[in-house]
């Protein structure tokens, strides 16, 4: 019923900057809360950031102050913006969302998981 597609990922010099977004499309009355992990090799998932309709928003202390967890409510689409990255940074970063959707109840959905590589 819903389709999560993520974008924005890629390679970057330490220090620098990417913004990932991720847009659901689908029969979505609305995004409830949305959430961040990422999975680096040989580790486990492990959650970053959450933002949550009431606009509250809560980071892992590993990027706190470092990135941003936003969305845009027309889109159905919630950005990661993450700067001042370090080479530890470097994962598969994957967007986490509950969603109403339209005339039915609340799903949780997963994005595909997206690359981001920080070179140093």
């Amino acid at each position: 019923q819903v389709q999560l597609v993520e974008s924005g990922g890629g390679t970057v010099q330490a220090g620098g900057s990417l913004r990932l977004s991720c847009a659901a499309s689908g029969r979505i009355l609305r995004i409830n809360s949305m959430n961040w992990y990422r999975q680096a090799p040989g580790k486990e998932r492990e959650f970053i950031a959450r933002g949550t309709s009431g606009s509250s928003t809560n980071y892992s202390d590993d990027v706190k102050g470092r990135f941003t967890i936003s969305r845009d409510a027309a889109k159905n689409t919630v950005y990661l913006q993450m700067n001042s990255l370090k080479p530890e940074d470097t994962a598969v970063y994957y967007c986490n969302i509950f969603v109403t959707v339209v005339d039915g109840p609340t799903y949780n959905y997963w994005g595909q998981g997206i690359q981001v590589t920080v070179s140093s």
